[in-house]
């Protein structure tokens, strides 16, 4: 259900996670308005725009004729200007502080309407992100995404000391309207929640590797094929709670004091970047990439995610 308050959603950038925005919000039926910096900037997004849609029309998860009159809602522009009138915005450039900061100077010049800056920053927290900001400061929040975000409906949300009242509900609302699965950080704390759980997995990882206790083959085999697709059901809190917590604490008593706590980045990875071994980008990391169809394993990153498409697509 769309929120009524909103009739126009900005979004500033061009790249992968700034075009994603806009087919999640074209794709309900939101006026979008994206700031592109020149003409090849726009095109690129367009083109890229144009492939999200027709990758959901190839999945059958809507028409033809769907997917142009989602494409209708958007619009690009060179001039802050051009999204004057907008309710919320997006902020999706790079993790450059003076470059956001550019950003919402002109926010604050030309957009008087806003109610909420929304920042995509994985790295990033409100308060920094609000510093040396005159009158807006109050709106800008963190809305961490997971990419793409029309494709994964998890965001995070984090206020600063000095985010309005409402402002994080407010936004909160709109990403519940374009069907995502919003959460509200209590405070924040570097990598917010998805990303401390991740890397507090991969250092584990990590550890198992260079200790010699199993290969990476036989790590991605056990999350592919043991808890993880649990999780995609029920959480960890919920699993836990139902195994029993007197049950589950003789484990924690034997495992965490074992469990990796470095604070230094392990030499599993320092030494494969010494190596000039960076991943799939170089064709060797942990695994050989040399021979890899990525059509075929990009499609596999995306399987999971597309149980998640329930839209209610604009009809004209």
């Amino acid at each position: 259900m769309k929120v009524n308050r909103v009739k126009h959603i900005g979004i500033i950038g061009t790249g992968m996670i700034a075009t994603s925005m806009a087919v999640l919000t074209t794709g309900h039926g939101y006026k979008t308005t994206m700031f592109a910096v020149n003409d090849d900037l726009a095109a690129a997004s367009k083109k890229t725009f144009e492939d999200f849609y027709a990758q959901l029309v190839e999945k059958k998860l809507m028409t033809a004729g769907q997917s142009e009159i989602c494409g209708k809602y958007l619009n690009y522009t060179q001039d802050y200007k051009g999204m004057a009138d907008a309710d919320i915005i997006f902020e999706c450039v790079v993790e450059v502080l003076d470059v956001k900061h550019a950003v919402y100077s002109e926010i604050e010049t030309n957009c008087p309407n806003v109610k909420a800056i929304c920042s995509v920053s994985s790295a990033l927290v409100a308060d920094k992100l609000a510093e040396g900001m005159g009158k807006y400061k109050d709106r800008i929040i963190v809305t961490h995404p997971f990419n793409p975000p029309h494709m994964v409906p998890y965001f995070e949300l984090a206020a600063g000391a000095e985010t309005a009242d409402g402002v994080v509900e407010f936004a909160k609302s709109v990403l519940e309207a374009l069907d995502r699965k919003p959460v509200v950080l209590k405070k924040s704390a570097p990598g917010f929640i998805g990303n401390r759980l991740q890397f507090a997995l991969w250092r584990e990882a990590l550890y198992i590797v260079e200790n010699g206790i199993a290969d990476p083959k036989d790590i991605d085999t056990c999350l592919m094929y043991s808890f993880c697709p649990r999780y995609t059901s029920i959480g960890m809190f919920d699993h836990f709670d139902n195994g029993g917590l007197d049950l589950n604490i003789n484990v924690c008593k034997t495992l965490f004091p074992d469990l990796s706590d470095t604070k230094e980045v392990p030499k599993a990875i320092t030494d494969r970047i010494s190596r000039g071994d960076l991943g799939q980008k170089t064709g060797v990391g942990f695994y050989d990439w040399r021979n890899v169809d990525m059509d075929a394993y990009r499609e596999k990153v995306s399987a999971p995610y597309w149980n998640f498409f329930n839209w209610e697509l604009p009809t004209e």
